[in-house]
């Protein structure tokens, strides 16, 4: 067998080939850690969530049922299963997924009404 005697250590030139593969099969190994980081590469826009518009939360008014809500806003992204009278609307829209989200909180009353809307994209005053 050829590769069982193989020893680099034997011939410079031999070494230096080693030495040469070795490091580029590192480098491109490695290489592939850093993908997102390549300047001048395109980012696919990642739209995730609810798309609330101002048209959609003008249609809101204190005493809606939650289902009234829901066909307004469409279902919620989060539904928290110890605070059912909450549902929460996130929606981000930026390349590469990241970004700060818009956020719509609709807080319901014990009779399941509507009663308060937080959030970044809740109006400033709501006194509909």
């Amino acid at each position: 067998m050829i590769l069982a005697s193989f020893n680099p250590a034997e011939e410079p030139y031999m070494q230096r080939i080693f030495l040469i593969v070795l490091l580029s099969l590192g480098s491109v190994s490695l290489g592939g850690c850093s993908l997102s980081n390549i300047p001048f590469t395109y980012q696919v826009p990642v739209q995730q969530g609810n798309v609330i518009t101002e048209e959609q939360i003008s249609q809101l008014q204190r005493g809606m049922t939650q289902r009234q809500v829901r066909f307004i806003l469409g279902t919620p992204a989060i539904e928290d299963t110890f605070r059912l009278n909450r549902w929460d609307y996130v929606h981000t829209e930026r390349a590469g997924g990241g970004g700060d989200p818009d956020r719509l909180t609709v807080i319901f009353g014990d009779d399941g009404t509507l009663q308060e809307l937080q959030g970044n994209l809740a109006p400033g005053t709501w006194d509909t």
